[in-house]
């Protein structure tokens, strides 16, 4: 699919008022594309006062922001040595996986925007891995009743096709710069003469995950002595240096054909509960181009990958938080905070029930976006007490209730090469430590347990996110771009965190753009998500005077029981980048 170049936008129209500005949501909900129902766009609403953000200069790197030290650094010495973006996003994965597997890895999946200084285009690349040819919609169920998420997370059914390296192979042969096999030098070392173990890796593996533990781990964190891996020491990976010379040399067929393929299947298939993956399942994987979901918010766009990601759940978020004057108060309001909330939970809800792959349902993004069903839906908010409803926009199918659920595990990375050329870019092995089995050096991932385990509603109405055999499960994955009003980029952002990534990402957007704060304090911001009937948050960052305030409004807070978030990102500002790297992680943002 061909990636949309803003240079066929008309002029951007000025518009005075928030109300005229969700009311061009629906033309903007593909600001960067057309959706699968065909909606065409237009440029974003122009204010009479642009920010230093939006102003007319071309914002290039070299930036990196992303959740490893040793992973920047990675980055930023091929962007020294000519390469672009991509092929830093290709450096910095490698590097990721083996410093932070429990989070990313070669054995799981992404999703790139990656944005052309040159033409303005935005393409999309869709790594999320893929269901075996032989799943079926009882994938994980047992004796007649699904398993307990736990032992789904733990058996061999977990595990799809892995998707990073194939995606990245695409991306790179298509936007690389440098050789292909000139990206891996810092990963190689690394694995073979060792890295220092960091304090939040050694917090996994010494901690209660079960994926920590199995025999894969075990083997993998245990040293000589008999005890685990403690921060501060030297691990060495050599079964990971050999994967990625291979992968050097070979590209993703290393990884999908081969020894590494067959290893990969081996371990699926072992016991407790294996799985169906095969080698023609992984031969087979391909990674999709897609275009970009983008919609309105002040003065900017933002731009998101379609489903299978839930982005344009955010967009829909933006575009009541447009119909919502409290959203404006600021980081010190309590309306603003409760306002905040009270939206999650309606884009929640209708995330839940209609999002899926759209090769297998029909995703009523537009309906979603529509400017009469956003002021209809944000409507509900001020009385909402309890669980949100899910709404019925224009194009709805008739799918069930939804019983996914998404555990911790997964990390962000953005890219600014010389060009001014991007990638933001979501990457997960799903759990920590994904599925705990692992091949080549590298953990497996979990990613089929973002399936629906439970595939139909009580009359026998499918979840838009059932399993099925090569289907992509729903992802919460929404890299995210941010375009002035010239169809330029002056900012990009993502976070891990399961489900809580789309509040994370409008938390971050909303602070940054609304509320005009430095991106490391938006970052810093503390956590609110709200996610059926409760409202979970870092509840100790919240002043008393706001907390008070937002129970007097309905919104009573409860630590955030979910993976707290990771963002990384940088805002273009005053000739400059404003780089961040949230101080939950141990990520930095560097321009040199």
């Amino acid at each position: 699919m061909r990636a949309f170049s803003f240079s066929h936008l008309r002029p951007a129209r000025r518009i005075s008022s928030l109300a005229a500005g969700t009311a061009l949501a629906a033309l903007l909900l593909t600001g960067c594309a057309t959706t699968a129902e065909g909606v065409q766009a237009e440029a974003a609403p122009v204010s009479a006062e642009a920010p230093a953000a939006a102003q007319a200069s071309v914002a290039r790197g070299p930036f990196v922001s992303a959740a490893n030290p040793l992973a920047v650094e990675a980055g930023m010495k091929v962007l020294a040595r000519g390469g672009s973006a991509v092929d830093a996003a290709v450096a910095i994965q490698a590097v990721l996986g083996l410093t932070e597997p429990q989070s990313s890895g070669l054995g799981g999946g992404a999703f790139m925007m990656f944005y052309d200084a040159g033409s303005g285009a935005i393409t999309v690349y869709d790594g999320r891995e893929t269901a075996p040819a032989s799943a079926t919609p009882e994938l994980f169920y047992e004796n007649g009743k699904p398993l307990a998420f736990v032992d789904a997370v733990l058996s061999g059914r977990s595990t799809g096709a892995p998707g990073v390296v194939p995606m990245l192979a695409l991306a790179q042969q298509q936007h690389g710069a440098l050789a292909w096999s000139d990206l891996f030098g810092d990963a190689e070392k690394l694995a073979q003469d060792g890295f220092v173990v960091s304090p939040r890796l050694a917090g996994m593996i010494n901690g209660d995950a079960p994926q920590a533990k199995t025999r894969w781990a075990t083997e993998y964190f245990t040293k000589p002595d008999g005890a685990r891996y403690q921060a501060g020491e030297t691990l060495r990976n050599p079964a990971y240096a050999e994967t990625v010379r291979r992968i050097a040399r070979e590209g993703a067929a290393a990884l999908q054909q081969g020894p590494l393929a067959e290893a990969i299947v081996a371990a699926v298939n072992e016991g407790p509960r294996p799985g169906a993956l095969t080698a023609a399942d992984i031969a087979g994987y391909r990674p999709v181009v897609r275009e970009a979901v983008c919609g309105s918010y002040k003065i900017y766009t933002i731009c998101v990958p379609p489903p299978p990601s839930s982005g344009a759940s955010i967009l829909e978020l933006l575009a009541m938080a447009e119909q919502t004057p409290d959203i404006d108060k600021g980081p010190d309001s309590p309306e603003a905070w409760a306002a905040f909330g009270q939206l999650q939970r309606l884009m929640y809800a209708d995330r839940d029930r209609y999002f899926g792959d759209p090769a297998f349902v029909s995703v009523p993004v537009a309906g979603l976006l529509d400017p009469a069903y956003v002021a209809e839906r944000a409507a509900l908010a001020p009385a909402l007490r309890g669980a949100a409803p899910y709404g019925v926009p224009a194009g709805a199918p008739n799918v069930g209730a939804d019983a996914t659920r998404e555990p911790a595990g997964t990390s962000h990375l953005v890219v600014v090469d010389a060009k001014g050329d991007a990638v933001s870019m979501t990457t997960t092995v799903e759990s920590l430590f994904g599925s705990g089995r692992m091949a080549g050096g590298f953990f497996l991932n979990n990613q089929l347990t973002d399936f629906s385990m439970v595939p139909t509603a009580s009359d026998g109405t499918p979840a838009a996110n059932a399993v099925a055999a090569g289907k992509r499960p729903r992802s919460s994955m929404s890299p995210a771009l941010i375009l002035n009003r010239e169809g330029r980029l002056i900012g990009l952002l993502g976070s891990p965190g399961g489900s809580s990534i789309l509040a994370y990402n409008a938390k971050a957007l909303i602070g940054a753009l609304a509320w005009g704060l430095p991106l490391q304090q938006a970052f810093d911001l503390p956590n609110l998500v709200a996610k059926g009937d409760g409202f979970g948050a870092d509840t100790e960052g919240f002043p008393e005077a706001v907390r008070d305030g937002m129970a007097e409004r309905g919104v009573e807070l409860r630590p955030n029981t979910t993976e707290t978030s990771g963002l990384h990102g940088g805002l273009w500002r005053n000739g400059r980048w404003d780089g961040a790297a949230d101080s939950r992680r141990e990520g930095v943002a560097r321009t040199q």
